[in-house]
């Protein structure tokens, strides 16, 4: 590879494009995916992904169905723009082999890599915790000569944690908490979600660390009595939650979990702050934070989250739906 200081970068990962932009290192980067929207600035860098679904368009229900569809043909939801990753000759490849459905799986982009760009070396990324995300900081900036950099930064993100634990470690009440990464059907959270929640002073409900997310029932769910529901369907914002929620059909035994009694049901930019393995999860804990022990750390505002009104759940009573009253 050149020198780091001219090295030509493609993020086929909104989470990588925001490490790279993290490290002082957005001028390096020549392209990124059709998902990539922070930092803002980033706009009108060369886009060399598409996806076939529409958050905007589909309810939870037929992505879900979509996805499995094309994953299960052994296909994928994205489709990758080779001749311009041909044309742009970058450095380096940034990807991930974690998920299918969060990216251009790994398989499509090495090909690319080999038939078009074969001098590019291609860095898959694998974090299932928030450590393996630091690892994944100190790994980009080991490869683009970014290394104080990485260290200023993680360093500063590990702080910001050891703050919150110093007052949830106190705690003797912790909040159920159950966090929702998907509406239909309903995903329990895994990765590095549990960790967010149990430092943020709650006890997550379900999921397990470390693991992937895996689907669930809203019997479990409401089996588990979540004092505190968090929805945070992966790759959404605040908006495409609230606009998904009337479409989305609850059991009527779901009014009855302590979080949709004491009005408990929050809404936060997942994409922001827990689809995304780079700095802003620790943002996303600062948030869960202030749900949990707002006594502590004073109540979120309405740009970090909304509590969502009753009156937009919808309920199954047999063959009918009604709103909640």
């Amino acid at each position: 590879m050149p020198p780091e200081n001219n090295i030509k970068i493609v993020s086929l990962l909104p989470s990588a494009t925001e490490i790279v932009c993290a490290l002082g290192l957005e001028k390096n980067l020549v392209g990124i995916t059709h998902e990539c929207d922070f930092p803002a600035s980033v706009a009108g860098k060369e886009i060399l992904t598409a996806s076939r679904i529409s958050h905007e368009t589909m309810s939870s229900a037929e992505i879900d169905h979509a996805v499995r569809t094309q994953l299960d043909g052994h296909g994928s939801i994205y489709d990758l723009n080779a001749q311009l990753l041909e044309q742009i000759k970058p450095d380096l490849i940034i990807t991930q082999e974690l998920c299918e459905v969060c990216a251009v799986s790994y398989k499509i982009v090495e090909k690319a890599a080999k038939m078009f760009v074969a001098d590019a070396k291609v860095v898959s990324l694998e974090p299932n915790t928030i450590e393996d995300i630091f690892e994944n900081i100190k790994t980009i900036a080991e490869l683009t000569g970014t290394k104080n950099e990485a260290q200023t930064l993680v360093k500063s993100l590990q702080n910001r944690l050891d703050k919150i634990r110093e007052q949830t470690e106190k705690i003797e009440k912790r909040p159920r908490v159950f966090m929702l990464e998907w509406l239909e059907p309903p995903f329990a959270p895994g990765h590095w979600t549990p960790e967010q929640v149990e430092i943020a002073g709650g006890a997550s409900l379900l999921g397990t660390a470390g693991e992937k997310s895996v689907t669930t029932t809203y019997e479990e769910i409401i089996a588990s009595k979540p004092e505190v529901l968090v929805l945070i369907p992966c790759g959404y914002y605040k908006e495409d939650i609230l606009r998904q929620l009337p479409t989305t059909m609850f059991p009527d035994d779901f009014k009855t979990i302590p979080a949709f009694e004491a009005g408990e049901i929050w809404a936060l930019d997942a994409t922001a702050y827990f689809s995304r393995p780079a700095a802003r999860v620790v943002d996303g804990v600062e948030i869960l934070a202030k749900i949990f022990h707002p006594q502590i750390f004073g109540a979120p505002s309405d740009a970090e989250a909304v509590r969502v009104p009753k009156d937009l759940f919808r309920f199954e009573t047999g063959n009918a739906a009604q709103k909640a009253l």
